[in-house]
């Protein structure tokens, strides 16, 4: 029987597979598996949650493939894109961050 934090590891194994969820982006010039996922983002903006209101792409990834944690108003290097950070939250290795496109006015 696994553990609980074995049986973690393996749902997040597969969630970030590349076969089932996850899809290759670069991240601050570093190629990593990501989930992107727009229905997750629309039904959080519903709740209207602190620093996801404002968000324009909801992304997940392993925690210890991304650079360390940015502050909320941070910049991040999306695929070459300039993304600014509304909320980056990390729960058992899994990081979670809202994102909103860098507009210049």
């Amino acid at each position: 029987m696994k553990s609980f934090r074995e049986q973690i590891s393996a749902d997040l194994q597969i969630f970030l597979n590349l076969d089932h969820f996850a899809e290759l982006h670069t991240v601050e010039g570093q190629e990593i598996k990501v989930v992107l996922d727009d229905d997750k983002l629309v039904e959080r903006q519903g709740g209207a949650e602190l620093g996801v209101a404002e968000a324009d792409l909801l992304m997940y990834a392993k925690a210890a493939d991304l650079p360390p944690r940015k502050a909320p108003g941070s910049a991040i290097n999306i695929d070459g894109r300039e993304y600014i950070v509304t909320d980056w939250r990390e729960d058992m290795g899994l990081a979670t961050m809202a994102l909103r496109q860098n507009r210049s006015i």
